[in-house]
């Protein structure tokens, strides 16, 4: 039987509007307020750091996507340049990381949906996660679509932000916090006034904040035009990040000194209800019930094109690399929203301690697969300098910054084990990787292909 292929059905405004979304999310929404509480002013340096590091991540990741037509995931080349089980460890990890923040999200959307409606919460999580299901079975345009709306709402609330935050510092605005300037900045205990551990304590959070900024990489093997529209995408990574998160975060610390903002609630939520909009609340809950939304809707379509292209691989059930009529891996993500469903479930009965494990969690695996494009791309150069010598998209000082992007990755992980938030998940994380590992030696020992199907013919 001919393998089937998914459709290359996204345009570049939906290509451009995926790598948007990916780097706006509830980490920014939601998870800034914490990460505010830990540094300071000094998260915008943070935020800053961490952006950078993905921007030559996605470089690396955009040269090797297309130095090879045949790849349509990142599992495809670390297959061919690191091994067989790195395919299938990075594969499975990359679903489970996005099934865990979907996880999360869709929790998060029966929440927001309690602030206009008195239902239990499982009820509208069910709903969205149904409907999404349903809009994702039709065709890879409609995730296309939902991304683009989804995207645009946030687009248009963090402008709104920074224009308004603009104005009120043109004009010197009275708050109840005081006089809106930029020496909000530095004036409330310095640039790091909870020192330096406090800068790093940050990480966690920040990292979480950029998950799902591959999401580019996932849909390459959609995109109808993937040697313009992913560099298109990829490059304009570093000018996402200027605005949509140093520029929001430098308006909002303007806006409102640091010692004001609680690490429990959305610091937009404060910020605009300080300048005096009176539904402000119900406006940022509707943005933020829409990127949670966005979220799941992303996780679904990642988890079940990662389930699709490990079981083209014979790394997963073959049942998983069967799509319908619209050229949908169906059955993938029946899967991956059965799990999300179960997990919801899950959810409601533990205790709110757990959103901060499984962000913890989440951001490891993603530093794990981030590392893996890296080592990847360094392997790519070394044994193929052919291909890299011919590249139309040639990844900016490598091979220095992948040692030191990693270099970056690995002290993040440090600073999580003596972090008493996150050591528990850091320490229950190896857990899937040793689970993965016996699973793939089993798999090996039955006889079972785990061999890369002619990725490289090309």
């Amino acid at each position: 039987m001919a393998k089937q292929e998914l459709k290359r059905d996204l345009k570049d405004r939906h290509v451009q509007l995926i790598a948007i979304g990916g780097t706006i999310g509830t980490g920014l929404f939601l998870g800034s307020g914490r990460a505010i509480q830990l540094a300071g002013p000094s998260i915008i340096f943070a935020y800053l750091i961490v952006g950078i590091a993905c921007f030559f991540v996605m470089r690396a990741l955009g040269e090797l996507l297309l130095s090879n037509a045949g790849y349509q995931s990142f599992t495809d080349f670390a297959e061919e340049y690191i091994g067989p089980w790195a395919g299938y460890v990075t594969g499975w990890t990359y679903w489970f990381c996005w099934i865990m923040t979907a996880m999360a999200d869709i929790i998060a959307v029966g929440v927001y949906v309690q602030y206009w409606f008195d239902i239990p919460q499982w009820i509208p999580a069910l709903v969205c996660l149904i409907l999404l299901l349903g809009l994702n079975l039709l065709t890879v345009k409609l995730f296309g679509e939902l991304e683009f709306w989804f995207a645009i709402i946030k687009v248009i609330t963090i402008l709104a932000l920074i224009v308004i935050g603009i104005i009120l510092l043109f004009i010197g605005f009275q708050t109840n916090s005081g006089t809106v300037t930029v020496k909000n900045l530095w004036g409330h205990g310095g640039l790091f006034p909870n020192g330096i551990s406090g800068f790093f304590l940050s990480f966690q959070m920040v990292v979480f904040a950029f998950v799902g900024v591959e999401l580019v990489g996932v849909s390459a093997a959609e995109t109808s035009n993937p040697r313009k529209n992913i560099p298109s995408a990829i490059n304009k990574i570093p000018l996402r990040i200027l605005f949509f998160y140093v520029g929001a975060l430098f308006i909002l610390l303007c806006i409102n000194p640091w010692t004001e903002l609680n690490a429990a609630n959305s610091p937009f939520v404060k910020t605009f209800s300080l300048v005096g909009i009176p539904i402000a609340a119900g406006i940022i809950n509707f943005v933020v019930l829409t990127s949670a939304a966005s979220a799941c809707n992303s996780g679904l379509f990642s988890t079940s094109r990662i389930l699709f292209n490990l079981s083209g691989h014979n790394q997963g059930p073959a049942k998983f690399a069967k799509l319908n009529k619209n050229h949908v891996p169906s059955n993938a993500l029946f899967i991956s929203t059965l799990v999300l469903s179960a997990g919801a479930l899950l959810s409601k009965l533990i205790p709110e301690q757990a959103f901060g494990i499984v962000t913890t969690i989440s951001a490891i695996c993603f530093i794990w697969v981030w590392s893996i494009i890296l080592i990847c791309h360094l392997r790519y150069r070394k044994s193929r300098p052919d291909l890299h010598e011919k590249s139309i998209f040639k990844a900016p000082f490598t091979p220095f910054i992948n040692y030191v992007v990693l270099a970056l990755f690995a002290l993040i992980l440090i600073i999580m084990l003596f972090a008493e938030a996150t050591r528990v998940a850091l320490l229950l994380t190896p857990v899937w990787f040793i689970l993965l590992f016996i699973l793939y030696t089993f798999k090996k020992k039955k006889g079972g292909s785990l061999t890369t199907q002619n990725i490289h013919s090309s």
